[in-house]
């Protein structure tokens, strides 16, 4: 079971920004405007939005990048990071 992290203050507060994981209780993809969607045909499995991703919300499946998009904010780094513009954005609704 994850341990949440509480933080009652700014004396409890790390020194830098870090990211927590991905905890169940703190899904983040509802803060999400933009989605980042993987194109297989054009994904040569590359692994480099996996390795850019702040949130580690991209995992490996079958050994190809998977978005979990419960925890994806949509900063669309991993879009920005693809060398073969494999991820495209696509706007909320």
């Amino acid at each position: 079971m994850t341990k949440k992290i509480d933080i009652k203050g700014e004396k409890d507060m790390p020194p830098m920004a870090m990211s927590l994981g991905l905890m169940d209780w703190n899904k983040t993809g509802s803060w999400r405007n933009l989605r980042p969607v993987i194109d297989y045909e054009k994904c040569t499995n590359c692994m480099i939005c996996w390795k850019f991703c702040p949130d580690a919300c991209i995992y490996i499946r079958d050994q190809r990048p998977v978005i979990d998009y419960d925890y994806c904010k949509g900063c669309i780094i991993c879009a920005e990071e693809c060398p073969k513009d494999a991820i495209s954005v696509v706007k909320e609704e």
